[in-house]
């Protein structure tokens, strides 16, 4: 019934060439792959994510991808060289570092960013 095998998730962006250049050149994603209909995807072992262009793109307000990272300090380092902002949080619950990471005594060390298309994204150290 379920093809567990075959899962994968979608969201969409503005546009592909500028989300290609973004999740492959600046994240370093290797796995980038321009399919048909401007359709791209990114092939994990274990997860496909798909990207589509949508030309009423509103970027989702919640994070739609987490990136584990094996030392946050210094991807967050690398990605800033590169010209990547972080996100700022002052909340109850989430507050970030002048570098925009989130440190937690109870929970995962964070820190967010956003795609081209607005979309948010975080890196999770694990």
């Amino acid at each position: 019934m379920i093809q567990r095998e075959k899962l994968f998730c979608s969201f969409s962006v503005k546009d592909a060439d500028e989300a290609y250049d973004f999740y492959k050149n600046i994240l370093g994603l290797k796995m980038v792959k321009d399919e048909e209909m401007s359709v791209l995807s990114i092939q994990d072992v274990d997860l496909k994510i798909m990207m589509y262009p949508k030309p009423d793109h509103i970027p989702a307000t919640y994070t739609i991808l987490n990136i584990p990272v094996t030392n946050i300090e210094q991807a967050v380092d690398q990605l800033s060289k590169k010209g990547i902002t972080f996100l700022q949080y002052d909340l109850e619950q989430i507050k970030t570092d002048s570098k925009g990471i989130a440190r937690s005594t109870d929970g995962p060390t964070l820190a967010w960013l956003t795609d081209p298309s607005g979309n948010i994204i975080s890196l999770i150290q694990e």
